[in-house]
């Protein structure tokens, strides 16, 4: 049976943890990785780690298709190789209502097993390497919000708090019925 899980939260210190390698492919992983891509896909998400769902184990979940309907399942992902640089816009399920530019690779090699623990290599760019980066980031610790500065993040705070304010101003003053 699958299920959606739940998706811890900055600041919960829980994401700041360094998860360990996979060594067992069994039957319990593969019920997280489905697990976890209902979950990503249920949060509206294109990516998803297993830090996030408090799993702190090297895997994680990507689908950056338009039909949503491409999972990629990684287990113990590791970049080898890396090229260029491009700035993305990025966001994160457990860091709701902040998003910011962050610096990633434009094009990485990676190394993953897939969930029947065989080994394969993989290249990615654009957006898929972006996804892949920032879920790796989870594996090690590292949220997003970790590669901008604590200036900008104190006026991406700020700016968050007052469109809060204003989004609870605007309820309170429409009425709860319609005409």
């Amino acid at each position: 049976m699958n299920i959606k899980l739940e998706i811890l939260e900055f600041p919960d210190k829980r994401l700041r943890e360094t998860s360990i390698a996979v060594e067992t492919f069994n039957n319990e992983l593969k019920q997280l990785a489905e697990d976890m891509l209902i979950t990503m896909y249920q949060s509206m998400g294109i990516g998803l780690a297993a830090p996030q769902v408090n799993h702190h184990i090297r895997l994680i979940v990507i689908d950056i298709s338009e039909k949503r309907n491409e999972p990629m399942v990684f287990v113990n992902p590791e970049i080898k190789n890396s090229s260029g640089e491009i700035e993305s816009s990025e966001g994160c399920l457990s860091v709701p209502d902040i998003k910011t530019e962050v610096n990633r690779f434009e094009s990485i090699e990676i190394k993953a097993n897939k969930l029947d623990g065989e080994e394969f290599y993989m290249k990615a760019d654009g957006l898929l390497s972006v996804c892949i980066q920032h879920e790796i980031d989870h594996l090690d610790g590292k949220l997003f919000i970790d590669y901008v500065s604590e200036i900008k993040l104190e006026r991406l705070r700020k700016k968050i708090i007052k469109e809060k304010k204003a989004l609870n101003l605007e309820k309170q003053t429409k009425p709860d019925y319609l005409i």
